[in-house]
């Protein structure tokens, strides 16, 4: 993990960086070409954009620049969300405002959004806990349909609990098109705002359709195409059935808004007409036009059945989480052809995509494949894409982590047909997101926790602690002693991307990498034996077992003083496979499923052993105390 040097700014009104610094710490200059496509994707900001967009603030903030007067200015009106008025005499907020988001009238006339956070996220005085990081498709039980379901989920919590964990960190549960092929990643949804079918743990089926998906847990590669047959086969069938006639449902669906209808109006549409909306009738491209309308006439039975499952999601997922934090991924970004770019078309960006400049770990640098958001179109619609997709994942779970939490800074645009090295750094409105952030946490009282891991600018930290917003700290990258590690963080040895403990000390990892990536052997063993190194303290001898050294792996980590310490699945049975190998489409990532069911778990010697250890640390009193004080005294 590396932290830049700052280079001398050279940022454009279209918030493009003509300069930026390597992995090597080298002064980079964009090519004038990249410059000019990225431009042509960004548009011109209107003229008049400050003076329209929203203005995002905090209790006893003087409004009177952002509302174009000035200190002492006139007297403006603030229409509250409550529906009650408040008179501001002087454009000074009061301590006591509240929190939300209101509307005001600008002495110029304007009527703009007025968003007043608390700017720091909500944190539990003195909580800390560990818990596992789960990738929920890989988590099988006996009864699961050949993928890990919620229920499944819900059985994992009840284990977790019982050891005494205070949280789940769960993979992105977001949906993708309903069609087959199934997209495997659950970093390319296509929303970032409803939940994936899936993740269903199918009820009242007939037997033999309970016999025929359980039959698909005798593959070890997961195959989202056939449970999504069975799935969807049987939930059709329960549907038919009078599933949707529930009352439940029908209070559940009236008291939301209209983006369950858009969803699920995208989503019959996907099935008539395909995954990708830009390759549908141009009539239909339109999400609010006259087409789309009546295609919701004519669809109006479809329509309904995905949004009862929607309904169903929501019920399960709650009976899952039940009263532990979940923490849930948030992705980047989602696939240009998907529902949320159908809806926000507007706002997001054409001809280019997300992805992250060379590094020492991607040497070739990183293509995500997500078109991102224009940072002056996404002022313009105030924010609403944003706050939806946070406020969405926040739901029903206490948590959320973001994934490239730089991202609310700048974000490595790519041009399409430029490799992922010529592209360039776009800057965000970082500040009004991190307030945005921190409102959305303190209504849904949950956990932020910011993947800040890779190239990583200045100041990044210091205003991801500003809003208390956990910072993400991991043995394989951290050169530090765990002890050492800032107490607002969250705790872990890997992550999906990364090599688990068993894998990277018996040398599987690099044997498997040495299948897919196209680099020496030799450097592919020399950045092994790097990672190694963070393994010296724990005094393991050569012939230890790789489920001894996930162990003292995870002895090493329970020195750190973070809020949150967290154990991956695969290393608490001691898997060789990491989940995912980046950039490599051959290998099966996202499709292995864990070598045990969720009813061994519990027994599993070396899932009780990191348990365990994880336990004790959190129970026992802080190695830094005082810093721990400091963390919270603020508040």
């Amino acid at each position: 993990m590396t932290s830049e040097q700052p280079p001398p700014r050279e940022t454009d009104r279209w918030g493009i960086d003509h300069v930026w610094v390597d992995a090597h710490d080298e002064i980079r200059r964009v090519a004038d070409q990249t410059v000019a496509q990225l431009r042509a994707a960004i548009g011109e900001p209107p003229h008049d954009l400050d003076a329209r967009a929203p203005v995002v603030t905090r209790p006893g903030a003087d409004l009177g620049d952002a509302l174009g007067g000035g200190a002492g200015s006139a007297p403006v009106e603030v229409a509250c969300e409550d529906g009650t008025t408040r008179r501001l005499e002087d454009t000074t907020l009061p301590g006591d405002f509240p929190l939300g988001y209101h509307r005001v009238r600008t002495p110029q006339g304007h009527d703009r959004l007025l968003v007043v956070s608390p700017g720091r996220c909500w944190l539990p005085e003195g909580w800390r806990a560990w818990g596992w990081t789960v990738q929920l498709y890989a988590t099988r039980s006996r009864d699961s349909w050949g993928i890990g379901d919620l229920a499944d989920l819900r059985a994992v919590r009840e284990w977790a609990e019982s050891a005494g964990a205070g949280f789940l960190l769960v993979n992105p549960l977001h949906a993708v098109a309903p069609t087959i092929p199934q997209e495997a990643s659950p970093y390319l949804p296509a929303t970032r705002r409803f939940r994936n079918p899936l993740y269903l743990r199918v009820e009242d089926a007939p037997a033999s359709c309970v016999e025929r998906g359980r039959a698909l847990n005798a593959e070890r590669l997961i195959d989202r195409d056939e449970v999504w047959r069975r799935k969807r086969d049987a939930l059709e069938n329960q549907y038919r059935s009078g599933g949707a006639d529930d009352p439940a449902f029908a209070r559940w669906r009236g008291g939301q808004a209209g983006a369950l209808q858009e969803f699920a109006l995208w989503c019959a549409l996907a099935e008539e007409h395909g995954p990708d909306w830009r390759e549908w009738d141009a009539d239909l491209h339109d999400p609010r036009g006259p087409a789309a309308a009546a295609a919701a006439e004519r669809y109006h039975d479809r329509v309904t059945f995905h949004a009862w499952l929607q309904w169903l999601l929501d019920v399960q997922l709650r009976s899952a989480t039940g009263d532990l934090t979940v923490i849930q991924d948030l992705p980047i970004g989602v696939d240009g052809g998907g529902a949320d770019a159908w809806a926000w078309q507007g706002t997001l960006a054409g001809g280019v995509s997300v992805g992250a400049p060379p590094d020492l770990f991607n040497l070739a640098g990183q293509d995500w494949g997500s078109p991102p958001l224009t940072p002056w179109r996404l002022r313009a619609a105030e924010y609403r894409p944003f706050i939806e997709s946070i406020r969405a994942t926040m739901a029903a779970a206490g948590g959320v982590r973001i994934d490239h939490v730089m991202g609310l800074f700048r974000l490595w645009w790519v041009p399409a047909g430029a490799g992922p090295a010529d592209g360039a750094y776009v800057r965000y409105p970082s500040e009004e997101m991190l307030d945005i952030v921190a409102l959305e946490s303190h209504r849904a009282r949950a956990i932020v926790v910011g993947e800040d891991l890779g190239t990583v600018e200045p100041g990044v930290r210091e205003a991801l602690d500003a809003h208390d917003i956990l910072s993400y700290r991991l043995l394989w990258f951290e050169q530090d002693d765990p002890e050492d590690w800032p107490v607002k963080s969250m705790a872990a040895v890997t992550t999906h991307d990364l090599p688990t403990v068993a894998g990277l000390w018996s040398g599987a990892d690099v044997s498997e990498q040495a299948r897919y990536v196209e680099a020496p052997r030799a450097q592919l063993e020399r950045g092994r034996e790097e990672l190694l190194e963070r393994l010296k303290a724990a005094d393991l001898e050569p012939s230890a077992t790789p489920a001894e050294a996930a162990e003292a792996a995870h002895r090493l980590l329970a020195r750190a003083p973070s809020v949150l310490l967290a154990a991956t699945l695969e290393d608490a049975v001691a898997e060789q496979q990491r989940p995912n190998l980046p950039g490599v489409v051959e290998r099966p990532n996202w499709r292995l499923s864990l070598p045990v069911t969720v009813e061994e778990l519990p027994e599993h010697p070396t899932a009780v052993a990191v348990a365990a250890t994880l336990d004790a640390a959190v129970r026992s009193p802080q190695p830094h105390p005082k810093e721990l004080e400091q963390t919270f005294e603020q508040r």
